[in-house]
């Protein structure tokens, strides 16, 4: 397949902040302007998604950026028509870039009679032309078997990572990795690696959905800085409560890392309110008005890897080399000291 002069991005209404800083920094890597295709994403007065390309697309290499959050299901039709358009304008490849792939936690039958969504998303995209999809910390690693087309998973912990050894430059010693459930323990012991900190869990038992019934801290977390690792934050009820329960066991402080600040009803209130000190969340998902606004949350720039992660694609090299902190380091202009 003849490679043309310079990938192109196109972006949905989920999350265009990240799509044009993702074209900024691929600017400054190419040093020529790489800019968002022009193109009209409107709403029919009925609620029907129409999408209009202004420019040729024929022969490209296309990347879609967007994120499937909320609105998740207006957010999805726009990628896939999106896609159906490009296809339909003769597109070399299409990319599709969902830094959240939203639907990842139906990703098994949890009781009888229940779907797997994100198998059924995985074939939607699938069946409109993606040939290739690149996203970050999907919820369960087996989701990438759900396509027969290349996936590409980023993690953040590497950014993490970064951000762990400058902001808590001098207390790296009395820090704890904590997991806020068993599943999430693979994940919180990446980071813990990184890091070089000790693992602790937060084993919870849930009566039914949305409720905690009893938490219990697996790990001596005494005098210890401890830092929850998770993928999603959605109404933060399990992660405040987790904050207590750490500091009622003897921790000094309480921060979390979460991939994916989903943030619906009372999340930003409950965060605020929370013993957490600080909720670091990456921009997968737009931040809104209230998360940028609460004191104690900061958001971490995914721009940087996907940037490189979109260039390393159309190049046909690693993306693998992005989940090693000695890579990133330069890729994140020295926003982060190396360690």
């Amino acid at each position: 397949m003849p490679r043309t002069s310079e990938p192109k991005l196109i972006s949905g209404n989920a999350n265009l902040p990240l799509a044009k800083a993702i074209a900024r920094r691929m600017s400054l890597h190419r040093g020529t302007h790489v800019g968002l295709v022009d193109t009209r994403v409107e709403r029919f007065n009925d609620g029907e998604i129409f999408v209009e390309v202004f420019e040729n697309v024929r022969g490209e290499d296309m990347f879609i950026i967007q994120s499937t959050s909320n609105p998740a299901n207006d957010n999805l039709m726009e990628l896939l028509i999106m896609a159906d358009a490009l296809r339909r304008s003769s597109a070399s490849r299409i990319t599709a870039v969902l830094p959240y792939f939203g639907y990842a936690r139906q990703d098994r039958r949890t009781k009888a009679r229940t779907p797997i969504t994100a198998k059924l998303v995985a074939n939607m995209l699938v069946g409109t032309g993606i040939e290739r999809v690149l996203t970050m910390d999907l919820h369960a690693a087996q989701i990438q078997g759900f396509f027969d087309i290349p996936v590409d998973n980023l993690y953040a912990s590497p950014v993490f990572a970064l951000d762990i050894k400058h902001a808590f430059k001098g207390q790296m010693d009395e820090l704890m990795i904590v997991s806020p459930d068993v599943g999430g323990v693979a994940r919180a012991r990446e980071l813990a690696k990184r890091v070089n900190a000790p693992l602790a869990i937060v084993d919870k038992r849930r009566e039914k959905p949305g409720e905690i019934a009893e938490m219990t801290v697996i790990g001596n977390v005494k005098d210890k800085t401890c830092l929850i690792v998770d993928d999603i934050c959605d109404t933060a009820g399990t992660l405040c409560k987790a904050a207590e329960v750490l500091l009622e066991n003897g921790a000094k402080e309480v921060h979390a890392y979460i991939t994916h600040g989903v943030m619906s009803g009372p999340a930003v209130d409950r965060v605020t309110k929370s013993v957490m000190k600080s909720l670091v969340l990456t921009d997968s998902i737009a931040p809104t008005n209230a998360v940028k606004n609460a004191t104690n949350i900061r958001i971490v720039p995914t721009a940087p890897i996907f940037a490189q992660a979109i260039l390393n694609i159309w190049n046909g090299t690693s993306v693998s080399s992005l989940f090693e902190q000695d890579t990133l380091g330069p890729i994140y202009d020295g926003m982060y000291a190396a360690e």
